[in-house]
């Protein structure tokens, strides 16, 4: 799409700052769009397909681009994510990334059969950075109580990561809230999710085992931010975050034989 929208300003002789005028934007954001690094809205794909008579060219392009896996998800993910001033995430089966320690983040990546495991750990701590740097993003999860009790790693590496993120909830631009094993049936069963919201709006993320799906269109991104409120219905409160972590050191370390 980035490619056919330079070639189909070209050939009709637009400049970028005339592309620019007719979807409202600036000239740095039509060079994002023809180089890949930003994508297309609808209302953007919309404005063109009339302004050029496509007959819905890039209306029907966005649309079946969005049920394909992105090769490049990461790449794209992180770029918002490093420039988001608030992140709002529900994990169901492991502690996110932003939150995990080196050796949490390191036993997952053996476990996965990582070709470069190091390189990889790298890049995740590096995600992290934007949680200590001035003025971090908010940063509101959601988690089951399963995520706490699952020992990645082994007692020590978990006990170690459970402090951390005992510690890290503490931080005043984190909300972090338990849901319980007890709560039931719910959208917390459904997978794991993210919204990020940026200067430009709000952007979804779905994960998948093998790649994940960027919600970039505005009513998608807000059915995801929707589900998160409504499986937020069911967290126990933020001031009892604290005990479920807790007991779930204190379980381990019985387990262990620690105690």
């Amino acid at each position: 799409m980035a490619h056919h929208l330079r070639f189909q300003r070209i050939e009709r002789g637009l400049s970028g700052d005339a592309v620019a005028k007719t979807l409202h934007c600036s000239r740095s954001t039509i060079s994002r769009l023809e180089s890949g690094e930003s994508r297309l809205t609808d209302k953007q794909a919309v404005k063109l397909d009339k302004a050029w008579r496509t007959g819905g060219f890039f209306t029907y392009a966005l649309w079946y681009a969005r049920l394909a896996p992105d090769p490049q998800w990461l790449s794209s993910y992180t770029e918002f994510e490093a420039r988001a001033s608030l992140i709002q995430m529900f994990s169901g089966q492991l502690i996110p990334v932003l939150c995990q320690t080196p050796e949490y983040a390191r036993a997952l990546l053996l476990a996965g059969r990582n070709a470069d495991v190091e390189g990889d750990l790298a890049k995740r701590l590096a995600r992290q950075k934007i949680l200590s740097r001035h003025e971090p993003p908010e940063l509101w999860i959601l988690m089951t109580e399963n995520v706490l009790t699952w020992p990645v790693g082994g007692t020590e590496t978990m006990l170690g990561q459970l402090t951390y993120l005992k510690e890290l909830a503490e931080r005043p631009n984190v909300v972090l809230r338990i849901v319980p094993r007890g709560s039931g049936e719910s959208e917390a069963l459904d997978g794991s999710f993210k919204v990020i919201t940026v200067r430009e709006g709000e952007i979804g993320y779905i994960e998948a085992p093998t790649g994940g799906r960027l919600v970039m269109d505005a009513d998608g991104a807000r059915a995801l931010r929707r589900r998160f409120e409504r499986i937020g219905a069911k967290a126990a409160p933020v001031d009892s975050t604290a005990g479920f972590i807790e007991r779930a050191m204190e379980a381990l370390s019985e387990h262990s034989g620690m105690a």
